[in-house]
């Protein structure tokens, strides 16, 4: 029997994930036989399916979390004499620039505040004064603040000026249509414990073939060699260099298959939609505002502004809502006090009204 969770994860990933998820965990896998290796060209095949990339584009994927996927792309993408230019506007962009920096790499950085979107203008001035920049990074879901950048433009821009574009799609892909086409997506990067609802144990990369096979040669990093990491699940059809997270690979493959039968991507980002509005709806209703305009909000997770009140605790808040059943997450914004709230993974409207209903009971300021 398969115990049941004590708690509801309302958090950007690790998340709330189905029983039969997890289930499918319950077997081990010998990773030099085809039945296993098998499921993971399915995966491959799914994943280039659900970025719309079509035959132009490949997928890979990398153990460890989503940050290793990130390090790999620049580490496999950048050269000696590549500039990369990363446009921040919260911590996990100031991560990426942490990377390449950390790597020696040629580096500038664009920072935007918290609660704004980047603009284009300014991108497009950087990229006229510096034109030894070769590419562009950017975070899609912002989970930060909660913030849903509109990369289209940047990557208009990056096609206009013929730069490589890499997009830290972490916590939006699959929980949120786009097409790595349209506008062009070089690399788009996400994790199998986000909105595909799968568990922690490996990232991947939708990558435009031909960018990716330009890059060969270029990593410096033996374990994070993504071109390496792809050439041997290409000519071993599905095998991995090194240990294989079998486990989780299994049940990521039954996560496709539930996001299939929700409807696909466009039925689950309509779910996490209405986990969002009612969220903020009801949470306003208590005095409590979030701290991004409705324009600027992800479906993914909202960030809220602490009840300016005294007694207010969110150590409190937290416990309280977890002897309640939920988990949330502490606030990630460096200027303002906030909380956050994340809508994805195996939650549904239901489970945001008794939330709700919880933080009525026990609400304390």
């Amino acid at each position: 029997m398969i115990p049941e969770n004590p708690y509801l994860l309302l958090t950007p990933g690790p998340l709330s994930t189905s029983r039969t998820v997890r289930a499918a965990m319950n077997r081990d896998w010998c990773t030099w036989d085809s039945d296993y290796n098998s499921l993971v060209q399915k995966i491959r095949a799914r994943l280039v399916e659900l970025s719309q990339g079509g035959t132009a584009y490949t997928s890979v994927l990398m153990q460890g979390s989503g940050t290793f996927s990130v390090e790999a792309v620049l580490w496999t993408c950048l050269k000696p004499d590549s500039s990369l230019l990363v446009i921040s506007n919260g911590a996990y962009g100031k991560r990426m620039a942490q990377i390449a920096s950390q790597m020696g790499a040629g580096l500038r950085v664009l920072n935007f505040p918290e609660g704004s979107q980047p603009d284009p203008k300014v991108v497009e001035k950087t990229l006229q004064e510096h034109p030894e920049i070769s590419h562009l990074g950017m975070v899609h879901c912002e989970t930060t603040t909660g913030m849903l950048n509109r990369y289209i433009p940047i990557a208009d821009l990056a096609s206009k000026w013929e730069k490589v574009f890499i997009l830290d799609a972490m916590s939006s892909f699959g929980g949120i249509p786009l097409d790595v086409r349209s506008p062009k997506i070089d690399f788009l990067i996400s994790s199998a414990n986000k909105c595909i609802q799968g568990v922690p144990g490996f990232g991947f990369v939708l990558a435009d073939r031909t960018r990716l096979q330009g890059c060969e040669g270029n990593s410096k990093s033996h374990s994070l060699d993504l071109v390496d990491q792809w050439k041997t699940m290409e000519t071993n059809q599905g095998k991995w260099r090194f240990t294989s997270p079998t486990h989780t690979v299994r049940a990521f493959l039954q996560a496709l298959s539930e996001l299939d039968e929700e409807g696909g991507v466009e039925a689950r980002y309509r779910r996490y939609c209405e986990n969002h509005r009612l969220l903020v709806q009801g949470m306003e209703a208590l005095g409590i505002q979030a701290f991004l305009p409705p324009t600027d909000q992800s479906p993914i997770i909202t960030a809220f502004r602490e009840p300016d009140a005294p007694n207010f605790s969110f150590e409190k808040l937290y416990n309280l809502l977890k002897s309640e059943g939920f988990v949330i997450y502490p606030g990630k914004v460096s200027q303002a006090p906030t909380f956050r709230i994340g809508h994805i993974g195996h939650v549904f409207p239901e489970d945001i009204r008794q939330l709700l209903n919880a933080v009525e009971r026990i609400k304390f300021w």
